[in-house]
């Protein structure tokens, strides 16, 4: 009412808050410390706690206090922790000179380190080579990841495109990775194909899936059943992909984005 009395009367209206955003570290009941994304949003009706690829994240509504978010996030430690564990973001980052392994292809491939005045990263023969100074810096250690895993991603895509270009209306536009929220794959009117770039992490089978998936689209740009039987005729264990990328995805998506630092 009083919003609409201001309108009737001419006066201006209070401009609304701002969402706040801040990290907090919330103590649980088992004495584990979990860090997360505090976010006091105007819009929220009720505190709400979630976890997605970015980690935990608590929703406050402007009337609810810091105490009682605290205590809603301690309540529902057990369900957070097993969200976590699933969403993958409790996987190690990248150590300069110290990680083991990195995720490639499906499997934990080993890493082997070597001191050198440039930085560089390529396949071994029995694993990943990364030469880097003593001191890289891991903002540049990061970039040069995310190049590396491209150049993977653009490998396998090339190995397995041209086997289902005869058979397409025309090929794609051009072809870009990107870090993405929620998708896998998209393909823009124009023929553009975008493809999620921690697929280069996940077995090789569901990699190609969802490349077969997006290049079906150019026969039909639905998911109509006339779709799915292009999708089968091309990959008939997709189903079995598909059930991958719900039990597996979320991680896959986590574990990149904390080897990369992404954030977009």
């Amino acid at each position: 009412m009083t919003s609409l009395l201001r309108l009737l009367t001419g006066q201006p209206q209070a401009a609304p808050r701002a969402v706040s955003r801040e990290t907090v570290a919330i103590a649980l009941a088992d004495g584990r410390s979990v860090e997360v994304l505090r976010v006091r949003d105007p819009r929220a009706r009720r505190i709400k706690l979630s976890v997605d690829e970015r980690g935990p994240r608590l929703t406050l509504p402007l009337r609810a206090s810091d105490i009682a978010g605290t205590r809603f996030v301690i309540e529902h430690g057990d369900w957070l922790l097993a969200q976590i564990a699933r969403a993958g973001t409790d996987a190690p980052g990248l150590e300069p000179h110290r990680s083991a392994s990195l995720p490639l292809r499906g499997a934990e491939v080993p890493l082997r380190w070597q001191a050198a005045p440039y930085l560089r990263i390529q396949p071994g023969e029995d694993g990943i080579d990364i030469a880097a100074p003593e001191a890289v810096a891991l903002k540049s250690l990061q970039r040069a990841l995310r190049d590396f895993y491209e150049g993977q991603a653009r490998a396998d895509v090339g190995r397995w495109l041209p086997k289902y270009l005869p058979e397409l209306p025309r090929a794609p536009s051009r072809l870009r990775y990107r870090v993405m929220s929620s998708q896998w794959g998209s393909l823009a009117p124009d023929g553009a194909l975008s493809l999620d770039l921690s697929l280069v992490l996940a077995p090789p089978a569901a990699f190609e899936y969802v490349l077969v998936h997006e290049l079906c689209h150019l026969i039909h740009a639905d998911h109509s059943r006339a779709f799915w039987r292009e999708v089968e005729r091309r990959c008939p264990d997709w189903r079995d992909q598909r059930e991958y990328f719900r039990h597996s995805g979320r991680a896959l998506k986590a574990r990149l984005r904390k080897l990369i630092a992404a954030d977009d």
